[in-house]
């Protein structure tokens, strides 16, 4: 199982746009799209990566064009280095 990281840690490794969100235990970044078909195609480019790091986020699609990711490692109950890379994999997109 992966291992948690503690708050400053996760601080230290979250790109703009990214915050964590203690309540939840999740890193959230909201990303505004051109369009609703752009948001869709967004959230289509994320599932492989998802599935390539057998990490799954949560996706919120809203207002039409806004995508919501929040990542957390639930089996280990909050943040760990899988959640990082898969945000850094994200912004990459």
């Amino acid at each position: 199982m992966a291992q948690l990281l503690e708050v400053q840690e996760i601080s230290s490794h979250l790109s703009e746009g990214w915050h964590y969100d203690a309540n939840t235990k999740m890193i959230i970044k909201e990303f505004l799209l051109p369009d609703f078909a752009g948001a869709v195609a967004f959230i289509t480019e994320i599932e492989p990566l998802a599935q390539t790091a057998d990490h799954h986020p949560d996706i919120l699609l809203h207002g039409y064009r806004k995508v919501r990711v929040m990542l957390t490692t639930h089996s280990a109950g909050g943040i760990t280095t899988n959640d990082i890379n898969l945000a850094k994999a994200i912004d990459a997109l």
